[in-house]
């Protein structure tokens, strides 16, 4: 087998982005710290035609080379916007007919395999900081909240990682 050249792939340029058809989901980054982490998330939203990207709290925004430098240009192509409260842009959000979910560890999380994704709905998925995950506020007022089995020694996935799995299930699910 060959490997394939960039120019072989036919991937969208970024008008072609603008234009396509976009998944229906947001991704709400809540308070995300690392610049690497959030340039990887936007990488994530192009490869999969996300609508959106919400940048809340102390989460970085571009331009920042850091941010580039693992987004390779995703910025450009994936809307986002920069909210102060992940709180108020979620009470926004539902207000606006979106599905809202944390993407967390909690008492009654439903698990990413057992979840099913309707095509009716938009969601918003929710990711939260390195180290203290979606705030328990924002989780509070979510109509629901996603957990990743897992089943090693480690209790969570980088938040890039934890992007990557979930977009990539919501994506398939709503392709089939």
């Amino acid at each position: 087998m060959r490997k394939l050249k960039n120019e072989e792939l036919d991937r969208l340029d970024v008008d072609g982005y603008k234009q396509a058809k976009k998944t229906p989901i947001i991704i709400v980054l809540d308070n995300v710290r690392s610049l690497n982490n959030i340039g990887s998330v936007f990488r994530t939203a192009d490869a999969f035609l996300i609508e959106k990207v919400y940048l809340c709290g102390i989460t970085a925004v571009p331009p920042h080379k850091d941010i580039h430098k693992t987004a390779l240009g995703a910025t450009e192509s994936v809307d986002w916007e920069y909210h102060e409260s992940t709180v108020a842009l979620v009470e926004k959000l539902k207000q606006d007919g979106f599905k809202t979910l944390a993407i967390e560890q909690t008492e009654k999380s439903t698990m990413l395999n057992l979840f099913e994704v309707n095509s009716n709905n938009k969601y918003v998925l929710i990711f939260g900081n390195e180290v203290k995950g979606v705030s328990q506020e924002a989780v509070d007022i979510c109509d629901g909240v996603i957990e990743i089995p897992q089943s090693g020694t480690k209790h969570s996935l980088n938040i890039s990682v934890c992007a990557g799995v979930v977009i990539w299930d919501f994506w398939s699910k709503l392709k089939k």
